[in-house]
C-alpha cells in the first residue's frame, strides 16, 4: 500500500512548534503587548534584534550564490533598514553609541556567524525561524504597540514588512521553496535542529531582556 509522503515543510513546522510557556522571555512579551513596558524595553528589544539581523542578513549575502540557499535569499523582507530607522526614532541620531548586545545576543550572533554564512541547511534554518515567524505575527504585534505605546508607523518598522504585498502568498512561496530543495535526510534533520535551536536562542534572547528590565527597574 502507498503511502502518503509529509511534505518536509510540514515535518519542519510540527517538529519545531515552539512553546516559549514560562519563561521569563514570556513575560517580557507578554508586558509589551498588554503594555506594561517602558518605551526604553522595547527600545532594548528592537536594539537586540539588530544585532541579530546584522548578523543573519551579513549571512545571506554570503549565500546569495549558493545553490540551495539563493531561492531563499528575499531582499524584499530585508529588516535591517527597519531596525536601524526605528532606533534612530526611538534613541536619536547616536543610537550605535548606546546600543549593547546582552550575553544571550551574542550567543545567538556568534551562532550564526560560526554556521548562517558557511552551511545552507543553518542559514535556511534561522532564515525560516526569523522571517515566518516575523512576518506572522509582524502586523498583530505592531497594532498592540502602536495602541499601547502611542507609535505610528515610526518605531515599529521592523514589523511591517511593507515590501512584502501579500503575506500568505510569501509564506506559502517559502514552504514550496523548502519542499523543492534537494535535502538528504541527514539535510532534513540537520534543518530540523538548527530550527529547534534557532527558538531556543530566541527563547534566551528574551529572557535576558527580562532579566534587564527587572535590574533597570529595580535600580531606578
Amino acid at each position: 500500500m502507498a503511502h502518503d509522503v509529509v511534505p518536509f515543510s510540514e515535518l519542519l513546522r510540527a517538529r519545531t512548534n515552539s512553546r516559549h510557556g514560562t519563561s521569563s522571555g514570556a513575560d517580557f512579551m507578554t508586558d509589551l503587548l498588554r503594555g506594561t513596558c517602558d518605551v526604553d524595553d522595547y527600545a532594548q528589544l528592537v536594539a537586540q534584534y539588530w544585532f541579530v539581523y546584522r548578523a543573519l542578513e551579513g549571512a545571506a549575502g554570503a549565500m546569495a550564490d549558493h545553490p540551495v540557499a539563493a531561492p531563499f535569499v528575499t531582499t524584499g523582507a530585508t529588516r535591517l533598514p527597519a531596525l536601524e530607522s526605528d532606533l534612530e526614532f526611538l534613541l536619536g541620531e547616536a543610537w550605535r553609541d548606546r546600543v549593547v548586545a546582552l550575553p544571550a545576543t551574542r550567543a545567538y550572533v556568534e551562532r550564526l556567524d560560526t554556521v548562517a554564512a558557511v552551511s545552507a541547511g543553518a542559514f535556511v534554518a534561522h532564515h525560516y525561524t526569523r522571517y515566518l515567524g516575523d512576518l506572522s505575527c509582524g502586523r498583530f504585534i505592531s497594532t498592540l504597540l502602536q495602541k499601547h505605546y502611542g507609535f505610528d508607523v515610526n518605531g515599529v518598522g521592523f514589523y511591517v514588512f511593507a515590501e512584502v504585498a501579500a503575506p500568505a502568498c510569501f509564506r506559502a512561496t517559502y514552504r514550496e521553496q523548502l519542499d523543492a530543495a534537494p535535502w538528504s535526510d541527514d539535510d532534513k534533520e540537520a534543518v530540523v535542529a538548527e530550527v529547534a535551536l534557532a527558538h531556543s536562542l530566541d527563547t534566551r534572547l528574551l529572557d535576558g531582556l527580562e532579566v534587564d528590565r527587572r535590574a533597570r527597574r529595580a535600580a531606578a
